[in-house]
This record gives structure tokens, sequence and C-alpha cells, in this order.
């Protein structure tokens, strides 16, 4: 069933019951106009900590703050009517104990109104995720690139090449088991993709992986064309709409400095029309 046939948002167990039929589509979303825009067309929609570079101009998502995940998560929820909203668990809000991932996810979903939280991590966090899933916090887990550990993994490389392979399979059957409904996989290459989504029970969400997972998501200002600092490999480009941002900026500047606008027709008379 489409995004666009749908009356009320999805659920976790609606994305789950989605596995092998038409892909879910899926984009980050941070701002409520943003969300607006994508409503009527995924499925579900991710809060993400990709907020920091694309919103605060960090150099990562390591300096994402709890604070910074429920101010965006409420904005995007105000745009939300048909998609499911998923909402990033920041780094340092989760690793340390499932007791500490229970506390803040709690908050993420009472204070935005998410549907289900993301977190990072393969069989290292499967603990925690089974402890969230049994105390009523549906998990998207997220392995292969994970960017809160880059410094750890030696930047953004593709993971799961070579002797990784067997690793990252069981990181996915890991999360799986654990109760996760959904799991993103990011930077692995297409074939291992393939092979997990085909032996997992649950829905692979791919970036930077295969055609083949069960759902897409992208950056939405990277596949806008709104974030240009760097493109990554996997990111199309639907829009160039920082360029044309930058081009409509530019022919403002130039009528201003010329004293071409404001023209007539944008200001206001001392009467008002017909008096």
């Amino acid at each position: 069933m489409s995004a666009t046939a749908r009356k009320t948002a999805p659920m976790p167990d609606d994305i789950r019951a989605m596995k092998g039929g038409t892909p879910i589509v899926s984009l980050t979303a941070y701002t409520t106009p943003m969300a607006q825009m994508m409503d009527d067309h995924c499925d579900f929609v991710l809060v993400g900590d990709s907020v920091g570079m694309v919103l605060h101009g960090l150099p990562s998502t390591l300096g994402v703050t709890m604070e910074m995940m429920v101010m965006h998560g409420r904005a995007v929820a105000r745009g939300l009517s048909k998609a499911m909203m998923v909402v990033d668990m920041p780094f340092g809000s989760y690793e340390e104990t499932p007791a500490q991932a229970f506390r803040n996810a709690a908050i993420l979903m009472a204070e935005t109104g998410a549907g289900a939280v993301k977190l990072e991590g393969g069989q290292h966090m499967a603990d925690t995720i089974a402890f969230l899933v049994a105390r009523g916090i549906p998990v998207m887990a997220h392995i292969g690139l994970t960017p809160q550990s880059i410094n750890t993994l030696g930047g953004y490389k593709v993971q799961g090449r070579d002797d990784q392979a067997d690793m990252l399979m069981a990181d996915a059957q890991a999360v799986t088991d654990a109760g996760a409904f959904s799991v993103v996989l990011e930077k692995v290459p297409a074939r291992l993709a393939d092979r997990i989504t085909a032996e997992i029970a649950i829905p692979t969400i791919g970036i930077g992986a295969s055609a083949g997972c069960d759902g897409q998501i992208l950056v939405v200002d990277d596949m806008l064309g709104l974030f240009t600092t760097f493109k990554p490999k996997f990111v199309k480009r639907f829009g160039n709409l920082g360029r044309d941002g930058e081009a409509a900026i530019k022919a403002y500047a130039d009528e201003v400095r010329a004293r071409h606008f404001p023209a007539p027709e944008h200001t206001f008379a001392e009467k008002a029309p017909g008096k």
C-alpha cells in the first residue's frame, strides 16, 4: 500500500509488514515545512542526527544533543499526518547501559510523539534493543557505516567488504533477533545488502547499499542539492535547490543595490485604495 493512499500514519508493525513488498520510501527531515512536503510521499520520516552537519554546521554527528533532537522532532511532527516519524538517538544517549537508553528513548518519544527511535550498532547493541522493545520502545537498528563511530571506524568507509561480511551478517541477525522492526544498511556492498535482505525477517532500509533492499532513505538536503559541502557517492541529486537558491539571492542583492527592489508594487501608498 502506498503512502499516498493511507489516511493515518503507519505504526512500526506496518513498516515491518512491508518486508518484501513495495519498497519503503523514507527521507530525513528537520523542519516543519520540509516534513509537510514529504508527508504525502514517504512511509516514514527520520529526524536524523545528520541535522548537526546539515543545519548546524557541525563537522560530524557527534556534537548533536538530546535537546536538539527533541526540538527538531517537535518541528517535524507538526508537519506530518500520514508518515510515521522516527527520531535518531544522539551519540552518548544510549551506549552506556540499556537503562540509560530507555530513559532517553522515553524522553524522545514523549516529547516529540515519535513512533520509534533509531540507534546505531549491531551485536553489541542487541541487549539494549531487546531491553527497549520489551518496555514499549520500537527500535529501528542501523548497521554498516555508523556515523557516530567514525573515530573507531577510521572515517566514512564502506563496511562489510571481504572478511567483514560475515560480521555484518551477524549484526543484521542480532538486531533482528533482538526485536528491531527494521534496519538501516549504510554504505554496504550491494551483493551483501541483497544477502542480508534475503536472510533476515525485517525490512532493510538502504543508504548506499542496494536497490534490492526493502526500502531506501536519503538525507533530504543531499538529494535536493541544498547541502553542498560534500556529496557522497550514493547520493543522487533530484534537485539543485542550493544552486537555484544562491542564484535567487544574488538576483535579490543585485536589485537592492540597483534600487530596482522594492518596486512600486511592493510598497504601500499613504492612503488605502478607494479612500
